[in-house]
């Protein structure tokens, strides 16, 4: 907890794929079918650690792309996820970390290019229900915008607000919308990766977030929370 007892953070912002939803490898298991539908490269199997340490415009140019097909794609995911969704899960410990955060006080938001169906299909109506500011169908580079609208939204200054996330561009968002961003290791990005874009946060595992969850505490030190290199934006007491 911050100083006189008061939670480090009034609002916290999780993204969905790949931080509160197991989704990556059924991400790599449709990727070449995409591919083909959409004439992208496609991708070996010796090449998914790369993505993973990869930012989302590089992939793009490594998969070679077009920006115009980006809507299409992202569309075309959506849909096969919402076809497939019994094959992916949350992440275990999701809800009980979100109910410690909520039980303290802390308000939650949801942030994700995902669909606000898909959304409710894996985390379900009891983890929805915890969760009061939901942006959802976010294009791939507009999260920092959707960021700003949920301050707004939720009254919050930008200082009291962290974002949760799993990608290089969630913290670019974050950078964008001037909040705090914590990165997850086990996600689309390495945390390796994470860790270059100097996150005020780093948990490792889903373990470490769940345990600081439970001690209603996201702070440096707390946990098995990773401190950031030198130099990295550290989190607002």
């Amino acid at each position: 907890m911050g100083q006189r007892g008061r939670a480090p953070y009034d609002l916290v912002i999780f993204d969905f794929d790949g931080t509160l939803a197991d989704s990556f490898p059924w991400f790599l298991s449709e990727l070449n079918a995409v591919a083909a539908r959409w004439r992208f490269r496609r991708v070996t199997k010796e090449e998914e650690p790369l993505l993973r340490s990869m930012s989302a415009h590089d992939i793009l140019r490594h998969l070679r792309v077009a920006g115009w097909k980006l809507p299409l794609v992202a569309r075309d995911l959506r849909h096969r996820m919402a076809m497939d969704i019994e094959r992916i899960r949350p992440f275990p410990g999701v809800h009980a970390a979100l109910c410690g955060l909520s039980g303290a006080g802390v308000r939650l938001g949801l942030a994700t290019s995902n669909s606000r169906d898909n959304a409710r299909a894996v985390l379900g109506d009891d983890t929805l229900a915890l969760i009061e500011c939901i942006e959802t169908g976010a294009s791939l580079h507009g999260k920092g915008a959707r960021l700003k609208r949920m301050l707004r939204a939720c009254d919050v200054p930008a200082d009291r607000a962290l974002y949760v996330g799993d990608e290089i561009r969630d913290a670019e968002a974050a950078r964008t919308a001037g909040i705090a961003f914590a990165a997850v290791g086990w996600g689309y990005n390495s945390a390796e990766a994470l860790r270059h874009t100097g996150p005020a946060l780093l948990f490792e595992d889903v373990a470490g977030l769940v345990a600081a969850c439970a001690a209603r505490s996201l702070q440096v030190g707390s946990g098995s929370v990773q401190q950031p290199a030198a130099g990295a934006r550290r989190t607002p007491r």
